[in-house]
């Protein structure tokens, strides 16, 4: 063989092993992508059907109030374990049971007979995806190049927003069509094993292997998927330091992230979640009506997303999260105080026009602060404790979805609408006072150099 030959064979070589680390990056990225789409899908599903299942009987308002919370109590549960075992034992292994955890409940869901079945299976359900919350963001942040984490981690937002949309309109029309809200349910299960099946022979986080003093193993799966950036980078982290412990994150060190993280998170996902998922009946008390009402707030939150990911990089993290939270606070108080005045009325007019307009400002806004939730978790925990801190304010952010989601149909039955939107957006406000105070400015820093500051 020629030398010129040779200098083509190397550079095809080159040429192929980039195709394949790209078609890996790609593989891994839809994968994760695809955990949050359940997420979503799993909340919006239930929405349509609950007037449904209110037909038995056995189904108070109290306990419709509790299967809608308790996919969200079981995120609250596994969310911090997530945490903890992907931290301890790696994110691959984790990564995988999980969902396998979670395609064996979901399928559950067809043959739930009264309210304690379904209760318990969707808390099952949402215990999978409270691991998945602790796994998934930590291992594509973990993979991905520096340049492109703010928006490959927004693209998980969309996915679980385009879940929510999408399981809101094939709920709706399947019980239109008089499909048993059980089976309607279930449909979740096809999404979660065509997952299942793409991360069947995922590899371990490089980073995390470091992080364990496993050099060796980091520095091959390097080698096979990713680059020399990605190396050199991961290479400035301490190799073989203190394993991660729940400790850890109320240390000097770690804490502001911690109490940031957490409360930030809380506050932006309550009032979002229960007004989504009973935003039939809510809008409805304005006079919407169809299938519009269900799910124009997603529909508006979604593109909040996209144009969110579209400018990720052009603005500073504080700039995405601060203002955001004031404004959208002062939507729902906007829009409790229209309530006021439009709700006696009963009937479209140019009262609840605006109204409507103001929900949709509020989904919309909403959704820009919201992609930072899964930006942030990724940036101000180190590697030891990523996993561990975002299971634990993943844990603390649905323990507020689940009181929203709890609350909202008794706060609406006996407070009435007006008190139910001040309330929501006392929440609001208080995130954005929290973040003014603890929010770090994160932008374009690798995760070595976040974890430095952090130390620091």
């Amino acid at each position: 063989m020629s030398a010129v030959d040779a200098a083509r064979s190397e550079g095809q070589d080159d040429a192929a092993t980039l195709a394949r680390k790209r078609r890996f990056m790609m593989r891994m990225v839809i994968v994760l992508v695809g955990g949050m789409f359940i997420d979503g899908y799993i909340l919006g599903i239930i929405g349509p059907v609950t007037h449904t299942i209110e037909l038995d009987h056995r189904f108070t308002t109290v306990w419709i109030g509790l299967e809608a919370a308790s996919a969200m109590i079981g995120i609250l549960i596994g969310s911090p374990i997530g945490g903890w075992l992907a931290d301890k034992i790696g994110r691959r292994p984790v990564l995988f049971w999980d969902l396998a955890f979670f395609a064996i409940f979901s399928a559950r869901q067809v043959f739930v007979d009264g309210p304690w079945q379904l209760f318990l299976v969707r808390l099952g359900m949402g215990l999978a995806v409270g691991i998945e919350y602790a796994v998934g963001w930590p291992m594509l942040a973990e993979f991905v190049p520096d340049r492109l984490r703010g928006k490959l981690l927004c693209t998980t937002l969309i996915a679980w927003y385009g879940g929510f949309m999408v399981a809101f309109i094939i709920g709706y029309y399947m019980d239109k069509a008089g499909v048993d809200w059980r089976i309607t349910l279930g449909t979740s299960t096809i999404i979660a094993v065509a997952l299942l099946l793409g991360r069947i022979g995922l590899p371990e986080s490089p980073r995390w292997l470091w992080s364990q003093g496993r050099t060796d193993e980091a520095h091959a799966l390097v080698d096979e998927y990713l680059d020399t950036v990605y190396r050199t980078d991961m290479e400035r982290a301490a190799s073989g330091g203190p394993k991660g412990t729940f400790k850890m994150l109320f240390s000097p060190a770690v804490w502001r992230s911690t109490v940031f993280m957490s409360i930030f998170w809380a506050c932006a996902v309550a009032p979002y979640f229960a007004i989504a998922t009973f935003a039939d009946s809510l809008l409805g008390d304005i006079g919407m009506k169809g299938l519009a009402r269900g799910v124009i707030l997603s529909v508006f939150a979604w593109i909040g997303v996209i144009c969110t990911t579209l400018v990720i990089d052009r603005f500073s993290r504080r700039t995405m999260t601060v203002p955001t939270q004031w404004i959208a606070g002062g939507l729902l108080v906007a829009i409790a105080v229209m309530g006021y005045f439009v709700l006696p009325v009963g009937q479209i007019g140019v009262a609840s026009i605006i109204m409507l307009l103001l929900f949709l400002a509020y989904s919309f806004m909403n959704a820009v602060y919201n992609c930072m939730t899964t930006i942030y978790p990724a940036e101000v925990f180190p590697t030891e404790v990523r996993a561990i801190g975002t299971g634990f304010a993943a844990a603390v952010s649905r323990l507020g979805a689940a009181a929203g989601l709890f609350l909202i149909p008794l706060s609406m039955d006996h407070l009435g609408f007006t008190w139910t939107m001040v309330f929501a957006g006392i929440v609001a406000f208080a995130g954005a006072i929290v973040s003014q105070i603890l929010a770090p400015e994160t932008s374009g820093k690798s995760l070595s150099e976040l974890a430095a500051d952090v130390s620091h």
